[in-house]
């Protein structure tokens, strides 16, 4: 991909309580995205399956952050060394590849998801190079949600009474278009706002000369 203003690189670290095989499990596991990582992950839906390596599992996503606007897209797996990286393909409204990458550290594990896309869809493709600053916080929004949604998804995997499980709380679920319109109308105050506090002391300021 050539860069230009449609291209994201996005590097997303989380520390998480587990092994690099309990987190791998999860991850790797892109059909049951919309059970644990629901506040993004909308609809997950497998066209091919993995290979006995792991390797060529396709899979239809649609997808959300907080912006009011979606995105379908595809998924293959082109590497897995298991239990520590996971290479990932991506196709549709975005182009690009993510690398997830586990390593062990104490009682923790450190993941490290490198993401470098091009944008395809048209919302994205023609305002990047005005509203970027918003899609990467959308992006950062998203994966701060998955940490979260991670983080209890492992809690539950480890529980074995049942009684024990249901007081894990729920993941964080989607943001809904009202709440995300209710931000993206309060964002626009804010720099309406800013812009017009701006004219006000450049024209105090002439008015001083």
């Amino acid at each position: 991909m050539n860069a230009d203003a449609h291209d994201y690189h996005f590097v997303t670290r989380w520390r998480v309580p587990g092994t690099c095989g309990e987190v791998a499990d999860v991850l790797g596991d892109p059909v049951a995205l919309p059970h644990w990582w629901p506040s993004v992950y909308l609809r997950v839906d497998q066209l091919e399956p993995p290979g006995p390596d792991g390797v060529g599992r396709r899979v239809r996503l649609h997808t959300k952050g907080w912006l009011p606007y979606t995105l379908t897209w595809e998924l293959v797996t082109v590497e897995q060394a298991y239990p520590n990286r996971i290479v990932l393909d991506a196709s549709g409204d975005f182009v690009g590849r993510g690398v997830w990458t586990f390593v062990q550290d104490g009682p923790d594990v450190s993941v490290i998801y490198d993401w470098r896309i091009h944008a395809e869809k048209p919302l994205l493709r023609h305002l990047s190079w005005l509203l970027r600053p918003i899609f990467e916080a959308n992006h950062r929004w998203a994966m701060a949600q998955g940490e979260a949604s991670l983080r209890l998804e492992l809690q539950r995997r480890r529980t074995v009474e049942d009684v024990d499980r249901s007081a894990i709380p729920a993941p964080p679920g989607p943001v809904t278009y009202s709440a995300a319109l209710l931000v993206g109308g309060l964002v626009v105050v804010a720099a309406g706002t800013t812009y017009l506090m701006y004219r006000a002391t450049r024209r105090r300021r002439g008015d001083e000369h």
